[in-house]
């Protein structure tokens, strides 16, 4: 198991002169200070108009800076919004490959589609046809990473036609793919399309250990038929961390806003929403005397309370990559003074144990993968003299001219 951090965006109201700055910087450096520490990965989401919940709608520009100032973390779209109402695929793929680009080869590229009326109607995508439209984008921009020149395309979705889609990502054939799961049924869509599944929080190891099964059984069956052009089976869990060497504080600065973040979730799709008028917060804070649910946060407390939640959940989880935590308002500049001191303890042993286990994975899955790309239905490359003619849309300058 490995462990990353994820990022929303979210700012409760109210909000005072320059909170979305100080959010986002404050968000840049605790990436700075994951990647010294040996955190393996870094997500940030796509979100569009969702006021409070998330001011992530441009997490392809926060991804490259983070590629600009770190080293070893990997940088996950967490996810893009595929469908070409929101984002061109030839404009994703090129987005994706130039971040892999700049941060020489540390992409992870989650898909997804979007789930409330304020993005869907907002672009005017249909409900109903919003995972057609997502996984066709998908296939077509794994394809435009991999094919030169790309052949074109006439689909439901959109339609381009032969272009050479520039520049190709660093990582061969193109970045690992995930799919946004939401429930079981996402998680074996991923599976189906041989898709990493970026799951959100099981209620416990049990739960985790069937789903795990569910997933990798489809990988290892004849359902697997890749939409992309690598297949790098792995499941990652979205839950709630909060830790300190107060067991108290921990509580104190985790609970109220992993229970704000399960409300908003519901609010999201339950209540109406007047655009530039949200009172998520406001709302929020007249039922904070209820019984209220919360995400699953498996490490709330000190470090050593953590501990054994997390081996009973690797155990669950057995085959899965890694747990990236997800918060309600990222923790701000002033909780994270103290961890500058912290040292990458027992850093070396842990990573040594991660690799000889995903070694093992990959000798174990290594014929059902190929099995499943051989399954795959690939999209034929052009030959030279079938790559049609753009003509010119104007004549040479006669200097020019041969």
């Amino acid at each position: 198991m490995s462990f990353g951090v994820f990022y929303e965006l979210q700012l409760p109201k109210p909000w005072s002169d320059g909170a979305e700055h100080r959010l986002v910087h404050e968000a840049l450096e605790q990436v700075r200070l994951a990647d010294r520490l040996g955190i393996h990965h870094a997500w940030a989401v796509e979100h569009h108009f969702l006021e409070e919940y998330s001011h992530c709608s441009a997490s392809d520009v926060f991804l490259s800076v983070l590629a600009a100032c770190t080293r070893d973390i990997r940088l996950g779209f967490g996810i893009r919004q595929v469908i070409p109402h929101y984002n061109h695929p030839a404009r994703t793929a090129e987005s994706v490959a130039m971040l892999d680009l700049i941060s020489s080869g540390r992409v992870e590229f989650g898909i997804g589609e979007g789930a409330t009326r304020l993005e869907l109607h907002g672009f005017g995508i249909p409900a109903k046809e919003k995972q057609a439209l997502s996984l066709e984008s998908a296939e077509q921009i794994a394809n435009m990473m991999v094919l030169e020149p790309y052949p074109g395309y006439e689909g439901k979705g959109f339609s381009m036609p032969c272009r050479n889609v520039i520049p190709k990502p660093l990582q061969k054939p193109h970045p690992p793919m995930w799919l946004a799961c939401t429930n079981r049924k996402t998680i074996e869509t991923a599976a189906r399309n041989g898709l990493r599944a970026l799951a959100f929080t099981f209620v416990d190891p049990e739960e985790a250990k069937t789903w795990s099964d569910i997933y990798y059984g489809i990988i290892r069956s004849e359902e697997c038929v890749p939409i992309g052009h690598r297949v790098n089976a792995n499941m990652a869990l979205v839950a709630g961390f909060s830790l300190h060497q107060d067991a108290e504080e921990a509580r104190r600065r985790g609970e109220d806003g992993f229970a704000f973040f399960r409300y908003v979730i519901n609010a999201l799709v339950a209540n109406d929403a007047r655009p530039g008028y949200s009172t998520l917060w406001e709302e929020y804070e007249t039922l904070k005397g209820r019984d209220l649910p919360t995400i699953a946060a498996p490490a709330i407390g000190t470090p050593e309370q953590a501990h054994p939640p997390h081996r009973r959940l690797r155990g669950g989880r057995r085959r899965s990559d890694h747990l990236p935590s997800a918060g309600w308002q990222e923790p701000p500049r002033a909780h994270l003074r103290k961890p500058r001191a912290v040292r990458r303890r027992g850093a070396a042993p842990v990573e040594e144990r991660r690799a000889r286990r995903e070694a093992d994975k990959a000798q174990a899955l290594g014929p059902y993968l190929e099995q499943a790309l051989a399954r795959k239905r690939r999209m034929a490359p052009l030959a030279e003299e079938d790559v049609p003619v753009v003509p010119a849309s104007q004549e040479r300058e006669a200097y020019y001219r041969k």
